[in-house]
């Protein structure tokens, strides 16, 4: 009755709003009485209202009532203070359905602080200061709070259970020894968990050594890019420079050639006016003797013709016949520049593969080989769906949009550029780089077919330009009554089981893309070695005559 008297006499002087005892206990015009701050502070959240209500009976009050400390509760606080009244406990230093109470608390149970193994139960700070103050009970083991401790009990002798069976890995009681582990190893608990911990040590600086080894392979993994990006900015540096002075050599080259064939020109030109000058010369001399001939062939008097006859000049010995070669005298110089461009083009081809980086690949990592079991591939599946962006509207997306069904009629779908207009085909949202793992579920008659392409694939167009496996920039294979796998147009027959879930693992840096039959086992159908330039996508086709044939990328985990 006391205690109760004592807990009624709290809750009078705690205030409602802090829960605590009252500081410069103020009272409202209704009477209830809370700490100055608390009361102001809850006024003030509300100051923009007219009105002010008191939080335990909401009595409005306008305006704002001026409060005063009363002085007479504030001494009763501090005189029961003196008598060691403390604060109730806040709520959230009682036990909830969470939290392991005290086992010592009656009516409303406080949080455990400690649990003891010894005493096998859970005490709060107040009835937790014996195991401190006592010596009988500070050897006693105290512990976090749980709600297992009960799990230290023996179930069978109802005694703790402080050793432990080796032979059948479990802890025991002092007890079980006699009975049920009657000649088996046996060891007290403290001596196994000691044994154990050395174990454990063992197991940390393994794994701290592994840390250590992984930072190591770190450093210089970063040590390597480092001399990669060094290196590749030399090549760069020093491939230009090549370049420009190759250019230069190329530039002078040019104007060598340009002057070499203007020198000779000037000569040409030169060479052709002076035998012009000598023909048009010529040309006047043969004009005079024939104006001179034909006047004396118009003279009448024939003494005065054979007078005149033999004092003519004769005609100068005539220059031989000028022969004119075609135009073609520099076109052996185009000729031979031609020449060397072709000699020097095909160097770079011969080169172009020297010049490749394909040797400089940087191997610091074992190479992954492919999985054996289903479970091995499942490490590397890939939660792929089925973009609505490049479906043919022939087809319906179902399922999270990872199941694609052929359909009598035409879905409403928006125009988008990436859609499949021609083929009923359908396209990955996601992108597939690395080493992947997935599967596709086949339902129906008609046949399907299993891809992986590139993005810049077309949607629209011949067959060799958007249909799955007739291009560069895809692999398919075509599940019917039989397999068959197709890439660049070219078609080759696959046997195997058959099998309604076809599995698909992609390395992509390894340029490996594998097709599975997935039943009971697995069964390899065919793997292609390639080298993968793009990130690729998981696609589908359908044959146009297989209304309700249906294909889903299925949910490994």
């Amino acid at each position: 009755m006391a205690q109760k008297g004592v807990q009624l006499d709290r809750e009078t002087f705690s205030c409602s709003i802090c829960l605590d005892l009252l500081k410069d206990p103020v009272t409202t015009p209704c009477g209830h009485s809370y700490c100055m701050n608390c009361i102001k502070g809850f006024w003030d959240e509300g100051d923009e209202k007219e009105t002010h209500s008191c939080p335990q009976c909401r009595q409005s009050f306008t305006p704002r009532p001026v409060l005063l400390k009363n002085s007479m509760l504030a001494d009763l606080v501090e005189e029961l203070k003196k008598t060691g009244l403390q604060a109730a406990p806040a709520d959230h230093c009682y036990a909830g359905a969470e939290d392991v109470a005290c086992d010592v608390c009656t009516g409303r149970k406080l949080k455990a602080h400690k649990p003891c193994l010894q005493c096998l139960a859970s005490y709060c700070e107040k009835h937790l200061q014996l195991h401190y103050e006592s010596e009988t009970f500070k050897k006693h083991k105290l512990v976090e709070p749980s709600k297992k401790l009960q799990e230290n009990v023996c179930s069978r002798h109802d005694e703790v259970m402080k050793m432990f069976c080796r032979t059948d890995q479990q802890l025991i009681c002092y007890l079980c020894p006699v009975e049920e582990h009657k000649g088996h190893d046996t060891v007290s608990a403290a001596a196994e968990r000691a044994e154990r911990q050395r174990e454990l040590e063992g197991s940390r600086q393994n794994i701290q050594q592994r840390i250590q080894d992984r930072e190591k392979d770190v450093k210089l993994l970063q040590q390597q890019a480092e001399a990669i990006n060094l290196s590749a900015d030399k090549a760069v540096e020093d491939s230009e420079k090549i370049f420009t002075e190759l250019i230069r050599l190329l530039e002078k080259r040019s104007s060598d050639v340009k002057q070499q064939v203007r020198s000779q020109q000037k000569r040409e030109e030169s060479r052709v006016r002076e035998l012009q000058e000598k023909l048009e010369q010529e040309i006047t001399e043969l004009k005079r003797k024939d104006a001179e001939l034909e006047k004396l062939s118009h003279t009448e008097d024939h003494t005065q013709f054979l007078h005149n006859y033999p004092s003519l000049s004769p005609l100068s010995q005539s220059a031989s016949s000028i022969h004119i070669c075609p135009l073609s005298c520099f076109e052996d110089v185009t000729a031979a520049v031609s020449e060397v461009r072709d000699k020097l083009q095909d160097v770079l081809r011969e080169k172009r593969t020297n010049v490749s980086l394909t040797g400089t690949e940087v191997d610091v990592l074992l190479p992954q080989p492919e999985p054996k079991t289903r479970a091995g591939f499942l490490k590397y599946s890939r939660e792929i769906t089925l973009d609505p962006n490049t479906v043919n509207t022939m087809l319906l997306l179902s399922e999270g949009n990872r199941r694609a069904t052929v359909m009598g009629q035409q879905q409403s779908y928006s125009s988008h550029p990436d859609r499949f207009t021609v083929y009923l085909q359908v396209l990955s949202r996601e992108s597939l780089t690395r080493r992947c793992y997935w599967e596709v579920e086949r339902r129906g008659r008609g046949g399907v077919s299993v891809a992986v392409t590139y993005k810049n694939i077309g949607t629209a167009g011949s067959w060799t330009e958007c249909f799955f496996g007739r291009n560069d920039k895809s692999w398919a294979l075509d599940c019917d009554n039989s397999y068959t796998f197709w890439s660049n147009n070219v078609r080759t027959p696959v046997s195997g089981p058959w099998s309604s879930r076809v599995g698909v693992y992609l390395d992509h840096s390894a340029g490996i893309l594998s097709f599975y039959s997935v039943s009971e086992t697995m069964t390899l159908l065919h793997r292609v070695q390639t080298t993968f330039t793009q990130p690729l996508y998981a696609g589908l086709w359908f044959y146009w005559y297989s209304p309700k044939d249906s294909a889903e990328l299925c949910k490994l985990r």
